[in-house]
């Protein structure tokens, strides 16, 4: 069933998916024949996690029961995306290494929304 969905949630989901699409485009066209094979394999896949989690970010918005679990899962997701795709696009477009160091604390917020979203189906089935 769907969840009634506030303002800033509804911004928060068009703006990633957006971006989305936007950086997947830009990295297509703009940045083939800029960028060695390393650093577009690099922003694909970047991409990728960017159009999975916004996706996700969606179904948890419209389709988890309002609660903390939701609000968690939403700001987790949220907080991959800029982390885990954010530091791919900047390495790729050459920022320094160190970076690269950053990318695995979006993954963790990937994966801990994922659990997220786990904790907010199972008291969804316990109501």
């Amino acid at each position: 069933m769907r969840q009634p969905v506030s303002k800033g949630a509804a911004v928060l989901v068009g703006l990633a998916g957006a971006t989305a699409v936007a950086f997947g485009a830009f990295g297509a066209h703009a940045l083939r024949g800029t960028l060695d094979a390393s650093a577009l394999g690099t922003w694909h896949t970047g991409v990728e996690y960017h159009f999975w989690h916004a996706l996700a970010l969606f179904v948890a918005v419209v389709g988890l029961p309002e609660g903390r679990s939701r609000k968690l899962a939403v700001g987790l997701f949220a907080a991959g995306i800029v982390l885990f795709s954010g530091s791919l696009y900047a390495l790729a477009l050459g920022a320094p290494r160190i970076v690269g160091a950053i990318t695995p604390l979006g993954g963790v917020a990937f994966i801990a929304g994922w659990l997220a979203v786990v904790s907010a189906l199972r008291a969804k089935t316990t109501m």
